[in-house]
């Protein structure tokens, strides 16, 4: 788990770099997406 969390991370840090804070925005986004379809998945 943590391991994927590093990579993502790693990840997130690469696209501010290259596309600016927009696709960092982006990220966020899309990560809260998931976080909500794992947390509906448990309940």
């Amino acid at each position: 788990m943590w391991r994927a969390y590093d990579i993502a991370k790693e990840k997130k840090e690469v696209i501010n770099m290259g596309f600016g804070a927009y696709s960092g925005f982006a990220f966020v986004i899309v990560l809260f997406i998931l976080l909500v379809i794992v947390g509906v998945a448990y309940i």
